[in-house]
């Protein structure tokens, strides 16, 4: 499926919130170390970090004694970890058309990018160019039924999107045909003391950004009041809950 994606727009997004991101980051932390899980025991020398944010993923594979490029679409995201020493290479650009030679790397690694692609298939078809016969893709991203508290919040206030969807599980599983994969959902739900709370930290980490480029305008006292009465409140909290899904492809 081809989606219609700003991808300069998400650029400059994601370039927005490099100094707030790693303070915002939990669900980002939680379903690296989920993925890590899926490819634990397994020799890894060459890694590329496709989406590779502020790095903090790159530095844990070099800390491992891997060699790592690091590659992200956003400028402000690669100098942020470029002056944090967290890869031995940088690569500005788009996971859809990575500028690198085929087998490369023995893992390419992409947590919670592929999902800004405009076609998954074509974003996880260069992870898998760029992979050594042997080695294998690792990659998370987010499934429909994402946000849905947000999503059940905003259509009390008007009739706009106002947080993006996410493919259909199915959809995610046919991307990946005709590859060795195992792919494993998980739910997570984050909890905040308040929507302001829950939406600085959506802010945080960029993914207030609409997927079509369009920018998400301020909201007034009046629309926070009217998220607040209907959102799906649990015990006094605000949740957030995400569909993960965590996936190995063999590179055959």
């Amino acid at each position: 499926m081809t989606r219609l994606v700003n991808k300069t727009a998400i650029a400059s997004a994601f370039g927005r919130a490099a100094t707030t991101y790693d303070s915002h980051a939990q669900l980002q932390r939680e379903s690296g170390t989920l993925l890590a899980k899926m490819i634990e025991g397994r020799e890894i020398s060459t890694v590329l970090d496709a989406g590779c944010g502020t790095g903090w993923y790159s530095r844990a594979w070099r800390e491992k004694g891997c060699h790592v490029t690091a590659l992200d679409l956003s400028p402000a995201m690669l100098k942020h970890a470029a002056l944090n020493g967290c890869a031995d290479c940088y690569l500005e650009g788009d996971i859809e058309a990575i500028a690198l030679s085929q087998k490369q790397v023995s893992l390419a690694w992409s947590n919670l990018a592929v999902q800004w692609c405009s076609d998954l298939r074509s974003g996880l078809s260069e992870l898998y160019r760029i992979t050594r016969v042997g080695g294998c893709v690792a990659f998370t991203t987010l499934a429909a039924g994402s946000l849905s508290e947000l999503h059940t919040a905003w259509q009390a206030v008007d009739e706009q999107s106002h947080a993006n969807h996410f493919l259909p599980f199915t959809q995610i599983q046919e991307a990946c045909h005709g590859w060795r994969c195992s792919l494993q959902i998980h739910e997570i739900t984050q909890y905040y003391d308040s929507v302001i709370s829950a939406m600085q930290s959506l802010k945080g980490t960029g993914a207030t950004h609409l997927h079509d480029g369009r920018k998400t305008s301020l909201m007034t006292r009046q629309q926070l009041q009217k998220l607040s009465l209907a959102w799906p409140q649990k015990e006094g909290q605000f949740p957030l809950t995400w569909q993960l899904v965590c996936g190995v492809i063999e590179r055959d």
